[in-house]
């Protein structure tokens, strides 16, 4: 004798949008509810993403603007080994250079070298308007895939919070939805007792 499986139910799919007696009108707002969560997340992220990428973009190539690249002297031998290396160093040591901005203005500041340059050896260093030493700008290459990296970062969280938002509407709406079912019951059954006494 062979054994049966118990039957599943069919899925039924997209049931919300189909004509049937059991779908309420909140069945309907919650359809419509998720698919504009799921399209506003998508298009949200997208332009989130890009918003950011631009933004970024647009901040390095104002702090292009902003640094000059000036020649500059050490002042001292640089050290012949690094100091205790950390998993951030670059194997290069700090040494005190001079350089002299282009109104004839002389400074003085800490740059990196590579161990062992001697004193009067020339090197590149990036300053402001205001002669500050800043950091290297970000350019080319490295540029693009900054400005990237901060879109394709910012895009799922945009849409994770909009995707968020509507689940959050539709947990309300079935709370809503299951309130109103039990206030039914209770008045079915409240109608069958008092049916059942008269």
């Amino acid at each position: 004798m062979t054994r049966t499986p118990p039957a599943t139910p069919a899925r039924v799919r997209l049931w919300r949008w189909r004509r049937n007696p059991l779908r309420r009108h909140s069945d309907l707002v919650e359809a419509w509810i998720v698919l504009a969560a799921w399209l506003l997340a998508a298009l949200g992220g997208v332009l989130a993403g890009a918003a950011a990428a631009q933004a970024t973009e647009s901040g390095l190539a104002a702090r292009r603007a902003q640094a000059h690249a000036v020649s500059a002297v050490l002042t001292d031998d640089a050290a012949r080994t690094p100091a205790a290396a950390s998993g951030y160093d670059d194997g290069r040591v700090w040494v005190a250079v001079r350089w002299t901005d282009p109104d004839g203005s002389p400074h003085t500041d800490l740059a990196k070298t590579l161990p062992g340059t001697r004193e009067g050896t020339r090197l590149t260093v990036w300053t402001d308007h205001a002669g500050h030493m800043v950091s290297a700008p970000v350019t080319g290459t490295d540029a693009t895939v900054q400005a990237a990296l901060t879109g394709a970062l910012a895009a799922p969280a945009a849409g994770a919070t909009v995707w968020g938002a509507g689940r959050t509407v539709r947990t309300w709406l079935m709370r809503r939805r299951l309130a109103e079912w039990d206030e039914e019951w209770r008045r079915a059954e409240w109608g069958n007792l008092s049916g059942g006494k008269g």
